[in-house]
């Protein structure tokens, strides 16, 4: 069963809600320490979407990962997968913009309808309004990675496309640059939780871009172990080439 048009607002309002709370945590605990502003908002960013969630979808379960899991989401339809706050380590660093809330529905195990909150920049990306990739601009495929750890299958992408890295902060950024127009590829491995991907993909498939695990294959949800390791989002045009160039170092 589809989204209803009412899924993707939801998700939309309730990530825009928290991306706003937390720009009001930042600025109430600005020059605390790093690790208490992001505490803060891991939590009370958790609570508010949980509360909104049930407010206007009571039925439905709610996977968190600031949240305890329980198993018997493994028995509804209709889960919501949600990152209160994505990318802890660059909300607590002032100035920083790239960490992003993430909400996600996921029905019967596939993803519906999602949101991804990007609140330093005032910009909520989501599933409908769909948004719209621009054209790529001409120049290297840019490929963007962690800014701290950029994995190996990145670089063989970029390597065989002659193309360059692009460093930058939570998953919920660097798949949301892809849709923008930033860059052109996000491929990851090394490990992810449902929460981290299933809203930016929710966003991505529905702006018509590639977005499935490394090896290609679906990215499923609502499992009872939500471990997601590896993710490829990027330009429909570059798929076959950047699974390609995976499949070869194999």
């Amino acid at each position: 069963m589809p989204a209803a048009a009412a899924d993707h607002v939801l998700a939309a309002e309730v990530a825009t809600a928290a991306g706003e709370l937390l720009l009001g945590v930042r600025r109430d605990l600005a020059g605390a320490p790093g690790f208490h502003v992001g505490d803060e908002g891991d939590r009370l960013a958790h609570d508010l979407i949980v509360r909104l969630l049930a407010e206007a979808a009571p039925g439905d379960a709610v996977l968190s990962e600031e949240g305890r899991d329980d198993l018997r989401r493994l028995e509804r339809s209709r889960v919501w997968i949600v990152d209160p706050l994505d990318g802890t380590r660059e909300f607590s660093e002032p100035g920083r913009s790239d960490w992003a809330v993430h909400v996600a529905l996921a029905i019967d195990g596939v993803v519906q309808a999602g949101a991804v909150a990007l609140p330093a920049v005032g910009l909520t990306l989501a599933s409908v309004p769909v948004p719209v990739v621009p054209e790529r601009t001409p120049g290297p495929v840019r490929v963007v990675v962690s800014r701290t750890r950029p994995p190996l299958e990145a670089r063989l992408i970029a390597d065989a496309l002659d193309g360059e890295l692009v460093a930058l902060g939570s998953a919920g950024a660097k798949a949301m640059a892809v849709v923008l127009g930033d860059v052109d590829i996000y491929a990851h491995a090394g490990g992810q939780y449902e929460w981290d991907n299933a809203a930016p993909a929710a966003v991505a498939l529905a702006a018509g871009l590639h977005a499935t695990r490394l090896d290609g294959s679906p990215l499923r949800y609502n499992r009872a172990d939500p471990w997601l390791p590896d993710l490829l989002i990027c330009r429909p045009e570059l798929a076959e080439a950047a699974l390609g160039a995976l499949g070869a170092a194999r």
